[in-house]
């Protein structure tokens, strides 16, 4: 396949490039729905949900990847994506035990510390007010 008839895919976390290389055809799912976009596809901009990103490589290949939230871009033939989470899978059903896996061991981890946190704004108040009380 030639240069033309493709894009330049990057898929970036908060803290790296998850994923960068050429596609020809691109699926995702947007607030909006799901789609897929062209190498000749209009320009925009979308913000995607929790969902399956799917890219036809040149070759022919199916790349799975499980997203989180975030934002793409397509500008020529250029497509930059930005989410918060990523995870890349072979297939479907691999993709599916490596997001279970991942995200929900991070969101409980993320719920975990926020617990932790309220815990300790609520101590430090909670000091505070009787710090107040023996000024008095």
């Amino acid at each position: 396949m030639t240069d033309s008839a493709s894009m330049s895919i990057t898929l970036r976390l908060p803290a790296r490039v998850f994923y960068e290389g050429a596609a020809c055809k691109l699926s995702a799912r947007s607030e909006n729905g799901a789609f897929g976009i062209l190498p000749d596809h209009i320009d925009f901009a979308t913000a995607l949900v929790p969902s399956v990103l799917m890219l036809t490589a040149l070759d022919g290949e199916e790349l799975v990847f499980g997203v989180d939230e975030g934002i793409m871009v397509k500008r020529g033939r250029q497509v930059d994506i930005c989410v918060r989470r990523a995870a890349r899978g072979t297939t479907l059903s691999s993709l599916e035990m490596i997001v279970r896996d991942e995200f929900i061991d991070l969101d409980d981890m993320e719920r975990s510390a926020r617990s932790a946190l309220s815990r300790l704004e609520a101590d430090m108040v909670r000091r505070f007010m009787e710090l107040r009380e023996q000024r008095q």
